[in-house]
């Protein structure tokens, strides 16, 4: 009986290690691929296959926090219609620029400076911006995105 608890308490403690890590240049890889889909799906001309191409990045458990606004989703049908709804707006321009990443153990943190000109579809004014945000992006051994964690700055 010893021994069997001690096999299976080896065997507990060494699974996580079979977890696929990926190297720095994969990871860098990964957020840049997540920061240019964002950019695509922000655009005058985004179309569906933009937001699915965003949305084939996430896992199919995963998580997206805006920490500021306190608002969670993870449901890609819940994104999927709240990204294509925003396509109403009219985006005069839009761009992302990536300031700094420091990668980790399958984490990337991302801080971007996001520009753009827009009027929403429920407003008649046009709405400047030009914020610097930090995103946390945390994969999977597949190399999907499990969470995301926007921390919006000013």
């Amino acid at each position: 009986m010893y021994k069997l608890l001690l096999i299976i308490t080896l065997l507990l403690y060494s699974l996580p290690s079979l977890a696929k890590v990926f190297s720095e240049a994969q990871l860098t890889e990964l957020a840049n691929a997540f920061v240019a889909a964002k950019n695509a799906r922000q655009q005058p001309d985004t179309d569906i296959e933009d937001i699915d191409h965003y949305l084939s990045l996430l896992a199919d458990t995963f998580i997206d926090e805006h920490i500021k606004y306190n608002v969670v989703i993870n449901s890609k049908t819940e994104l999927r219609n709240s990204l294509i709804a925003k396509m109403t707006d009219k985006v005069i321009f839009s761009s992302i620029r990536i300031v700094e990443k420091m990668v980790g153990s399958n984490v990337v943190f991302i801080k971007m400076i996001e520009v753009g000109k827009v009027k929403p579809s429920h407003s008649s004014k046009v709405i400047d911006y030009e914020s610097t945000n930090i995103v946390s992006l945390e994969f999977n051994d597949k190399g999907l995105i499990k969470h995301i964690r926007r921390h919006h700055g000013f």
